[in-house]
């Protein structure tokens, strides 16, 4: 992770990345819920720009398997520490949450538990399982790490039958010394492409972020490598450095340029391209379905 120094300035926040925050008694509801039923969301934990707007209607990407991380990617908020146990009540009190919230979707994304024989696939497929049984016609949606390229870890989420199986390669192969040096882009594709041969009844999911440093010619090959392997789905969102601690933005795109990058997905053949500069990874996910 680079820090920023007194010789880099940050670039000056664009108009279209200002925003305003909603005014609802849903955003205290839902972060109180969250509280009382002691869990994590990503929302809060990654600092995610659109958690004014989610909570207000009832919408959390539940992260699961504690607030630490095993890895180290320089453009994420949650940080490495200590690993704790995995909480087996876990799965039970998001379901309870969505429940509550009377969720229509439910986004579970994790931390990365390296340290676990599984990564943590046991306890996705619990916390599916949970949801599925409190709410049955609740669709679900997993991001999920990349297991370090395990198959038989991969199989285990697919079993449990989620709706959706999302994991985002996050950016350009040749940033992933630096953004993500802990991965590997060819094993990330590779599991997406395991997850469309094993299960190919359920839609896969990835997306990446811009500004990180790369250009627009580096997207191209990422978005073919997308389509190669029949990913569903890809989201393109601007990177928003979280804090002074992390890589600085190299640049705003406009937009326009976003609009460009879902037209040349769908070129390719990527059937839903979602891409503008508040896009995430779960943002609006149910529109997906």
């Amino acid at each position: 992770m680079s820090s920023q120094t007194n010789s880099e300035k940050p670039l000056r926040i664009p108009p279209w990345l200002r925003i305003k925050l909603p005014k609802s008694e849903n955003f205290s509801c839902t972060t109180g819920l969250i509280d009382d039923l002691k869990l994590n969301t990503v929302c809060q934990s990654a600092k995610c720009p659109n958690k004014w707007e989610c909570f207000s209607k009832n919408v959390a990407t539940f992260l699961i398997m504690g607030r630490n991380c095993s890895r180290n990617c320089a453009f994420c908020n949650i940080a490495p520490g200590t690993m704790e146990p995995l909480d087996a009540d876990e799965p039970a009190r998001v379901a309870e949450a969505a429940k509550r919230l009377e969720l229509k979707h439910v986004v579970i994304t994790s931390v990365t538990r390296d340290d676990i024989p599984d990564g943590g696939a046991a306890h996705f497929a619990a916390t599916i399982n949970a949801v599925r049984e409190a709410m049955p016609e609740c669709t679900i949606e997993v991001l999920i790490p990349d297991f370090q390229g395990d198959e038989d870890t991969l199989k285990v989420v697919l079993d449990a039958r989620p709706n959706i199986l999302n994991h985002n390669l996050e950016t350009v192969p040749d940033l992933y010394d630096t953004i993500r040096p802990q991965a590997d882009y060819r094993q990330s594709l590779e599991l997406l492409a395991r997850a469309k041969k094993y299960a190919p009844e359920i839609p896969t999911k990835s997306g990446i972020m811009v500004g990180l440093g790369e250009t627009d010619e580096q997207i191209m090959p990422v978005l073919d490598d997308l389509a190669a392997i029949d990913c569903d789905i890809v989201t393109i969102g601007q990177y928003m450095q979280p804090t002074r601690q992390h890589p600085l933005v190299k640049r705003y795109v406009e937009p326009e340029v976003f609009e460009t990058y879902a037209e040349e997905g769908k070129k390719r053949g990527i059937k839903n391209m979602f891409s503008a500069p508040l896009v995430r990874s779960s943002y609006n996910a149910a529109q997906f379905i």
